[in-house]
C-alpha cells in the first residue's frame, strides 16, 4: 500500500483518539460472531450469498470492510462476470489485460457492496498437481508478480485488494498442518519477491497463510508478518488471517503483525483483552493493527456500482479476449490448425458438451444462467453453415465411429473440480475449535462460571470427533491435490481410440495445472491448453481452432515429460521441504527435457528477432531489440529475457526469466522493443548478510521464445556489490 494521504492519516489518527477499548477490539475481528456465522457458513452456498463485513462502527462514522473472494470473478450470486481462471490468464502473459480485468472485478463487486476483494493470488505453483493451481499465474516469481501487480492495481482503482497466501501455500490436502521447511536465500529469491511486487503496486491488504513456514504458524509468523513485510517492505496495509482458521495463538498472532482476524469473532475475542490487562500485549500494537485498519478504510475509493455493470458487454468482451489471449497451441502437425473451410466436424467428450469453470471451493462464480458458452456452443455459434456431430465420448468405440464419418474431430478432455480444487480435511481444522469461545446462547443459559470449568472439555471432544471425519467424496471441497498428473485411464482410451479413426484429430485439455500428455499427444495432429476458459471460453475457443485470431498463449509452467522430473506432494505430509529447485529451473538443472517448455507456445505466424543491444542504465539493465512479424497474419509475440548468471559466489540456476513483454504485431510489421531489468533480478540473496549482492562479471541475457530456446544474447559485465536489501 502507498503511503497513506495525509488527510487519511490525520484523520485515522483523530478517530482512533476517539475509540474505546471496546471499539477497538471489536474493530479487530470480523462484524459476525463465531457460532452465527459458522451455522451461516454450514448451509450450501453460504459464501456467495453475502460479503463478510469487518470494522462497521457506525457511531464514527465507519462502513467497514466488506470482502468477496474472487479469482476468477466475484463469487456471489447475482451474475458476475467468469472470467478465465487465473492460472489461464497468466498463460496470456499480459500484465495489461489482467490490470483491466482487476478493475472490471472491482466495478463487479462494488455492485454487490463489497469494497475487499482476495483475487490477488501469487503463490508460485511448486507442485504441478496442487490442488488451487487455478488460482494462480504460474511458477515463476517474476511472472507472478507482473501478473499479481497488474490485478492488484486494478482491483485498488475501485477496491482494496487482498493478495494471498503468505507465505509457501502450494499444497492443498494438508494446507492447515503442513510445516514448509525453507532457507533464507530460497525464501527470499523465490516465494516472496510477487508479495513485493504487489505491495509496491499499492496492495491494500495481505492475507497471511494456514501453514507453518520452518515451524512457525504463518498467521503468526514475525519474520513474515513484521520484519519482511512491514519492516523491510514498508507495507502500510492491513494483515488479515486466512478466513476461520488461521489464527492459532491469539496472542502471539498480533504480537507478530497479524491486524485482522476474519471472517468471525473468535479466538481474539476470547484472549486479546485479557492480555492487555496483564501486560503480555503491548497497547500501541493494539493501536497499530486499528490504526492501519482507520487509514484503509478511508482510502477505499468512493462509489458503489449498479447491478447492471455484472455480466456486461464490456465485461463479457473482456472475458473473451481474455479466454482467446490464454489459449496454449502445444502441437500442430502439419499445419493441422486452423480448421478453415471445414465441411465436417466431431465434437467429442463430456467436456465439449457442459460448463467447466472451475473448482467449487471458495473461488466458484455463479455467472447468468444462459451466458456460459460452452465448446459445442462456440463452434456452432461461430460456424452455423459446418456440419458438426457431437458425441460424450463415454463409449470410444461409438464416438470413433463417429469421427471416421467427419473431416475433423476435436476431443475435449481435462479435468474438472472432482479431479483438483481447494480441499478442507475436517481432522486438520479441529484442534482451532478449542480455542473458540462458548457460544452466547449456552453462556445465558448456563452462566459463565457454571460453564467456564468445563468448557474447555466439551471444546476438545467436539475437536476429536471432528478429527475423525473426512470430507465427502465427490462433494464441494473434496478433489484436492492431484498425486497423479495424468489423464484419467477413460480420457486417454477415448483420444486414442477418436485419434486413430481420424488423422486429423485435436485434442483440447481443460484444467488449472500440469497434464502428463505422453504418449499419446504423438497420436493426434493437434493439441492445445483450453484451461478453464470462463463463461466465453467456448467463443474463444472458436476463434482459435478457426483462425480468427493467431493463438498467442504461452505455458506458464514447464509441462513434465514425466513426473518424476518434477517435486511430488506426498498427500499427507507434515513437513515439506521447499528450496530453489522447481519447474524449468529444476529440469535444466537435472537435464530433464519438458515435454513442453515453459513460455512455449505455438503461433499461426512467425517472428524474426534482430539487433539486441544492452546498457547499464540508472536503475538496471536496459535492453532492445527489433521484432518482425514475417508471418502470415496479425499475431501476439512474447518476448522473454533469461538470466546465465556468472555463478561465481552461489550455486545459480543454469537459466531465470527476468523479463518479458507481450507485443501484438500486424503482418509484416516489425518495431523496437525497450524492456528495463531491474538490478535485483539479476542478484542473489546472501543470508550471512540478509540482503541482496549483485555479483561482478559478464551476466548473459538471452532473448527467447521460451525457456529452452535462444533467439538473441549478450553478455554485459556488472561491477557488482550490495544492493538495497
Amino acid at each position: 500500500m502507498s503511503s497513506a494521504a495525509p488527510t487519511h492519516q490525520a484523520r485515522a489518527e483523530a478517530l482512533l483518539e476517539q475509540l474505546t477499548l471496546q471499539e477497538k477490539l471489536t474493530l479487530i475481528s470480523g462484524s459476525t460472531g463465531f457460532w452465527p456465522g459458522m451455522a451461516s457458513i454450514a448451509l450450501r452456498d453460504a459464501p456467495h450469498r453475502h460479503p463478510w463485513p469487518a470494522g462497521v462502527l457506525p457511531r464514527l462514522g465507519l462502513k467497514g470492510l466488506w470482502f468477496v473472494d474472487g479469482p476468477r470473478g466475484v463469487v456471489l450470486h447475482g451474475g458476475a462476470t467468469t472470467f478465465p481462471v487465473a492460472m489461464a490468464r497468466g498463460a496470456s502473459w499480459n500484465p495489461e489485460l489482467e490490470e483491466r480485468i482487476g478493475e472490471a472485478i472491482g466495478r463487479e463487486a462494488r455492485s454487490f457492496g463489497a469494497n475487499w476483494v482476495a483475487a490477488v493470488c501469487v503463490n508460485l505453483l511448486r507442485f504441478p498437481g496442487w490442488g488451487r493451481a487455478q488460482e494462480t499465474y504460474g511458477e515463476d516469481p517474476v511472472h507472478v508478480g507482473a501478473m499479481g501487480a497488474a490485478i492488484t492495481r486494478g482491483l485498488q482503482r475501485r477496491t482494496v485488494a487482498c493478495v494471498k497466501h503468505l507465505a509457501l501455500n502450494s499444497i492443498d490436502h494438508t494446507r492447515f498442518v503442513v510445516d514448509a521447511q525453507i532457507s533464507s536465500r530460497a525464501l527470499h529469491e523465490l516465494y516472496l519477491p510477487q508479495f513485493r511486487a504487489c505491495v509496491e503496486a499499492g496492495a491494500g491488504s495481505v492475507m497471511s497463510a494456514y501453514n507453518r513456514v520452518n515451524g512457525e504458524w504463518c498467521g503468526q509468523h514475525p519474520q513474515l508478518l513484521q520484519q519482511i513485510l512491514k519492516q523491510r517492505w514498508g507495507f502500510e496495509g492491513v494483515v488479515v488471517s486466512d478466513f476461520i482458521f488461521g489464527i492459532r495463538d491469539g496472542v502471539q498472532a498480533l504480537q507478530a503483525g497479524q491486524d485482522l482476524e476474519m471472517p468471525f469473532r473468535m479466538v481474539w475475542e476470547g484472549c486479546i483483552e485479557k492480555a492487555l490487562a496483564d501486560g503480555r500485549l503491548p497497547r500501541q500494537r493494539l493501536d497499530d493493527a486499528v490504526h492501519r485498519q482507520l487509514r484503509l478504510q478511508l482510502a477505499v475509493p468512493p462509489g458503489d456500482e449498479p447491478s447492471a455493470v455484472r455480466g456486461c458487454p464490456a465485461h463479457r468482451r473482456l472475458a473473451r479476449q481474455a479466454a482467446t489471449e490464454s489459449i496454449v497451441l502445444l502441437r500442430n502437425q502439419a499445419g493441422e490448425l486452423p480448421w478453415r473451410n471445414l465441411q465436417s466436424l466431431a465434437v467429442i467428450g463430456e467436456l465439449a458438451h457442459k460448463p467447466n469453470l472451475g473448482d467449487h471451493g471458495s473461488s466458484d462464480t455463479r455467472p447468468q444462467p444462459g451466458q456460459i458458452a460452452t465448446p459445442l456452443e462456440g463452434l456452432r455459434q461461430a460456424a452455423p453453415e459446418l456440419m458438426i456431430q457431437s458425441d460424450s465420448g463415454r463409449n470410444p468405440a461409438e464416438a470413433a465411429a463417429i469421427a471416421a464419418q467427419c473431416e475433423a474431430a476435436l476431443v475435449v478432455a481435462g479435468l474438472d473440480w472432482r479431479l483438483e480444487g481447494e480441499h478442507i480435511h475436517p481432522g486438520d481444522i479441529a484442534p482451532v475449535l478449542a480455542l473458540v469461545p462458548p457460544p452466547q446462547w449456552l453462556l445465558q443459559l448456563l452462566g459463565r462460571r457454571r460453564l467456564q470449568p468445563w468448557w474447555p472439555a466439551v471444546a476438545r471432544s467436539m475437536a476429536w470427533i471432528t478429527s475423525h471425519a473426512s470430507p465427502t467424496p465427490g462433494g464441494n471441497f473434496a478433489s484436492g491435490d492431484r498425486s497423479d498428473l495424468r489423464l484419467p485411464p477413460d480420457q486417454i482410451a477415448l483420444i486414442e481410440a477418436v485419434a486413430a479413426a481420424n488423422p486429423r484429430t485435436v485434442v483440447a485439455l481443460m484444467g488449472g495445472g500440469a497434464i502428463l500428455t505422453s504418449p499419446w499427444d504423438q497420436q493426434v495432429a493437434g493439441l492445445l491448453l483450453l484451461w478453464y476458459p470462463g463463461q466465453e471460453g467456448g467463443h474463444a475457443l472458436a476463434d482459435v481452432l478457426l483462425g480468427q485470431v493467431s493463438p498467442s498463449g504461452r505455458l506458464p509452467f514447464a509441462m513434465p515429460a514425466e513426473q518424476a522430473h518434477v517435486p511430488s506432494i506426498e498427500p499427507r505430509a507434515l513437513e515439506v521441504s521447499y528450496d530453489l529447485w522447481h519447474g524449468y529451473r529444476r529440469l535444466q538443472r537435472d537435464r530433464h527435457r519438458p515435454a513442453y517448455p515453459f513460455g512455449f507456445g505455438l503461433s499461426y505466424s512467425c517472428f524474426a528477432w534482430s539487433e539486441l543491444s544492452l546498457k547499464q542504465g540508472k536503475h538496471g539493465v536496459e535492453l532492445a531489440l527489433t521484432l518482425h512479424n514475417s508471418g502470415a497474419m496479425r499475431a501476439a509475440a512474447v518476448v522473454q529475457v533469461y538470466l546465465e548468471a556468472p555463478g561465481q559466489l552461489m550455486e545459480r540456476p543454469p537459466r531465470t526469466l527476468v523479463a518479458f513483454q507481450r507485443v501484438e504485431l500486424e503482418r509484416g510489421e516489425q518495431r523496437r522493443l525497450e524492456l528495463e531489468i531491474p538490478l535485483r533480478r539479476l542478484a542473489v540473496f546472501d543470508p550471512a548478510q540478509d540482503g541482496w549482492v549483485l555479483e561482478r562479471g559478464a551476466h548473459r541475457l538471452v532473448v527467447a521464445d521460451h525457456s529452452e530456446h535462444t533467439a538473441l544474447s549478450g553478455a554485459i559485465t556488472l561491477e557488482g556489490g550490495w544492493l538495497e536489501r
